[in-house]
């Protein structure tokens, strides 16, 4: 499906600044929201480029506003980054999806695949959401919690909120029995984003909403989903690589959580 076939006047996306590096190359894109991710996202980048995953994903980076050179442009390039967009609107995750998805749909690719920038994803598995996309799958939701996946050093109380309440709650409203919902490490098909029951394009998706709702819509409507195994690593002490707070994050969560039951993040028309 070419880029001028779409209708983009409702979508509601940050004002953001791009830098194109090269052509598009690839029938999907890797796209990795980052903020100050420093020695972590070079690492990762690194691991993407030994592996070779930039031949089957062309690499977007989507910033939410980093200032501590991690993303300096020759860095990227050396690394094989296709695009950098830099979110200069309002927002926070949420809105750094939309700007990495809208971009990545208007340039025609066939499916998204999305992997935290903080390192603690085993990008080894990208190539199983590429054959899930590739199988006819329009939501793929990478879990550690499945067989030959790997949680490791997961915190307790994020382990709690998983099993004991964001599971069972996503798991109820959308009829899929998901083993890992707060895992960012994710796949879609283009049809799934561009399905008018959908609407991602939306600016009530600013934190995490969006994760939990695609998660939920996609079961909802039918479409075609699947848990991939991966690998989630939670260094053994230090700071813990994440933006959610013990109790403010968490509190949040609960908030989303509620608003997805509720169906207040559904499109109203």
């Amino acid at each position: 499906m070419e880029s001028t076939a779409l209708n983009t006047t409702a979508w509601q996306v940050p004002s953001h600044k791009l830098t194109e590096f090269a052509e598009r190359r690839c029938r999907y894109c890797l796209c990795i929201p980052i903020i100050n991710e420093g020695a972590r996202f070079q690492k990762q980048l690194a691991e993407i480029k030994r592996l070779g995953l930039t031949n089957l994903a062309d690499l977007l980076i989507l910033d939410g506003g980093s200032t501590d050179g991690s993303t300096d442009p020759e860095l990227l390039k050396k690394h094989g980054v296709r695009s950098l967009l830099v979110k200069t609107g309002p927002g926070k995750l949420g809105a750094q999806l939309r700007m990495g998805y809208a971009y990545a749909l208007k340039e025609g690719y066939e499916g998204i695949v999305t992997v935290d920038g903080n390192g603690k994803d085993g990008v080894d598995a990208v190539p199983l959401f590429i054959k899930a996309l590739d199988e006819g799958y329009d939501m793929v939701q990478g879990s550690r919690y499945q067989p030959g996946g790997a949680a490791i050093n997961t915190p307790l109380m994020r382990k709690l909120a998983i099993h004991l309440v964001h599971v069972p709650v996503i798991r109820f409203k959308s009829g899929f029995h998901y083993t890992d919902t707060t895992n960012g490490f994710r796949g879609y098909s283009r049809r799934f984003l561009l399905d008018p029951r959908v609407q991602p394009f939306r600016d009530i998706f600013v934190t995490y909403e969006l994760l939990a709702y695609l998660s939920v819509r996609a079961p909802q409507l039918g479409f075609r989903t699947l848990e991939v195994p991966v690998r989630r690593e939670y260094p053994k002490t230090g700071k813990t690589p994440t933006k959610i707070s013990p109790w403010k994050g968490n509190l949040l969560l609960l908030q989303i959580l509620f608003a997805v039951m509720t169906g207040k993040l559904d499109p109203k028309s």
